[in-house]
């Protein structure tokens, strides 16, 4: 089954440029997203997600809301860099994959997690739609997993 699979090598401009459009966009999310949990207001906009969650329910009990936005932050602005700086050096790579697998599984997962994250509005079913994105990155990140070299 031949598909939409797509080498990318330095034969394919179009591929290798799809790649690096898609890894600079990846870098630019998280990092732009990554500074603003730094923020009060993106802070207190995760919270009901972070406290709903079963995996990260309890960390309210042990630290500020702003301390557990500022590690989310953290996290995300070291893949930003694992990323970025992967195209340099492919070791990289690897690490910054997992750990956009690890993220991104995690913020889909609060779409069944937190309550009144769904609603319907003129009979379509509609969701907070930053935690769309998430799919796509996701499957970017398993895209790099995957690759070879």
């Amino acid at each position: 089954m031949n598909g939409t699979v797509l080498k990318i090598d330095n034969e394919n401009l179009i591929g290798k440029t799809g790649y690096y459009l898609s890894l600079f966009g990846t870098v630019i999310i998280l990092l732009w997203i990554g500074i603003f949990k730094f923020t009060p207001t993106e802070a207190n906009a995760i919270k009901p997600l972070v406290e709903n969650h079963f995996l990260t329910f309890f960390v309210y009990d042990i630290v500020s809301i702003q301390a557990v936005s500022d590690t989310i932050g953290v996290i995300e602005i070291i893949i930003a860099l694992l990323l970025l700086f992967s195209v340099k050096f492919a070791s990289l790579r690897k690490y910054a994959a997992i750990g956009m697998v690890i993220t991104f599984l995690i913020t889909l997962s609060y779409l069944f997690t937190t309550p009144g994250i769904w609603k319907t509005v003129d009979g379509i079913l509609i969701t907070d739609f930053f935690i769309i994105k998430d799919i796509m990155l996701l499957g970017f990140g398993l895209m790099i997993l995957n690759l070879k070299k």
